[in-house]
């Protein structure tokens, strides 16, 4: 005679479905717990900008740390010139329009000057000596889904510090460049270097008004993860009672 087939626990019922659910919730906790990681850091970096922003400026010196204040007096060169990125504005295609600023007694510096139209526009090649404010950019990491550069063209879409030295004909240069920026509501610096204004500038290049402020949305994605985390807690908690009734 056979033995009768002994009925499941109702709890038993439960354990293939956690061995699924749990990973799920592991995965949103772990996501919400890294997007706090990345808002520590992204609000150490927002201080740290906003020191630099507020600091005076000092002369550039020959390795200041990233997004120093810096100031560098000297003649810029009118050509050659390159373009690092691309921006429309209004109508006009434009980039960052990147020179060469000889020094005295220094080793020549990248000046990434503002935006400028590819062609045409009114873009000021000051022949006289000019005092240039900003702060100190160095190389970026190149994306992996960046455009591909054109040294020969002199067109860059990262910011290559040694690439872009090599096209303009000073391999030399200082290993970071100088990023202008002119306030708003400020006079522009000597050289026709102008405040920043919608569209297309009378003058040209068009300065940074102001030091990169990047987004910080970290503490929202956390939020929302956390919260993904919660609902999937209260669905499988609400389901796990429904299966275990039915048992």
């Amino acid at each position: 005679m056979s033995r009768p087939i002994p009925k499941p626990i109702p709890w038993q019922r439960l354990v293939l479905p956690s061995f699924i659910a749990l990973p799920v919730l592991a995965v949103l906790l772990g996501l919400g717990t890294w997007q706090l990681q990345r808002l520590q850091w992204k609000n150490g970096l927002i201080a740290e900008l906003e020191a630099a922003a507020a600091a005076p400026p000092v002369e550039a010196s020959d390795s200041p740390p990233a997004f120093t204040r810096i100031t560098a007096t000297g003649r810029l060169r009118p050509a050659p010139e390159a373009h690092l990125g691309l921006e429309v504005r209004g109508t006009t295609l434009g980039a960052d329009l990147v020179s060469v600023l000889d020094r005295r007694g220094g080793r020549p510096l990248l000046v990434i000057r503002g935006w400028a139209p590819l062609e045409g526009g009114n873009v000021q090649r000051p022949e006289g000596e000019v005092t240039l404010s900003g702060y100190a950019r160095y190389s970026d990491r190149r994306a992996f889904m960046a455009a591909t550069d054109d040294p020969a063209a002199r067109r860059f879409y990262t910011f290559d510090l040694r690439a872009i030295a090599a096209s303009l004909g000073v391999p030399d240069a200082m290993p970071y460049a100088l990023a202008v920026v002119v306030p708003a509501g400020r006079p522009a610096a000597s050289g026709g270097l102008g405040a920043s204004a919608p569209a297309m500038p009378a003058v040209l290049p068009d300065p940074a008004g102001a030091f990169p402020m990047p987004n910080n949305p970290h503490l929202g994605y956390a939020i929302t993860w956390f919260g993904l985390a919660a609902a999937w807690v209260v669905i499988f908690a609400l389901w796990s009672i429904r299966r275990v009734r039915e048992t």
